[in-house]
């Protein structure tokens, strides 16, 4: 247990949009930061457990600072938080996936939006504990890897076939404009 609090210390003691506004409400209030962030902390956790709206709260947690910090990270010259929240969004995206078909099932349990948030947040956790790139790196990887190339064959062909689709529906359309052409 003091392993987790004094991570939690050392990423209070960071740098970013919210230990700056903790740390504003620290001066105003007189209350530690730390008090702060458990106090909000559980007030969220209540809300996605019994507030309306929790699937759009965990969204917008899952999407806002993401969002922000991958803006932030293309602007930078380096390229490192280029590749770490890349990997975030690949994640999220097969999360989308794979929730776009189990929600049916999963929507009905009561800690549903809780544990997507929680999961949504171990993904952009800063450090060696991003669940992004653990679960790049122990799942999306090896996969990508020992499928890439049939799949790029199959998109490949699909690529062609909609060219050669687009193709005929232009030549169709321009065969069908020529006779209006000549009566003008």
């Amino acid at each position: 247990m003091d392993g987790l609090r004094e991570r939690l210390e050392r990423l209070l003691e960071q740098r970013n949009p919210v230990t700056d506004a903790l740390q504003a409400l620290e001066a105003r209030t007189g209350i530690e930061k730390r008090y702060l962030a458990a106090g909000a902390g559980t007030l969220l956790s209540l809300y996605l457990l019994f507030g309306y709206g929790a699937s759009l709260l965990c969204n917008v947690i899952g999407f806002a600072y993401p969002a922000y910090a991958s803006i932030k990270a293309i602007e930078s010259p380096s390229k490192e938080d280029d590749t770490v929240w890349l990997t975030y969004w690949v994640v999220y995206a097969l999360f989308g996936l794979v929730e776009f078909f189990s929600d049916l099932l999963l929507f009905w349990f009561p800690f549903y939006y809780v544990g997507k948030c929680a999961f949504l947040l171990f993904c952009m956790m800063p450090g060696p504990w991003n669940g992004a790139l653990m679960l790049y790196h122990r799942v999306v990887r090896p996969l990508f890897l020992k499928h890439h190339t049939a799949v790029d064959s199959v998109l490949s062909n699909l690529s062609g076939r909609a060219l050669d689709t687009a193709a005929g529906i232009t030549r169709g359309v321009k065969a069908s404009q020529a006779p209006l052409q000549k009566d003008k």
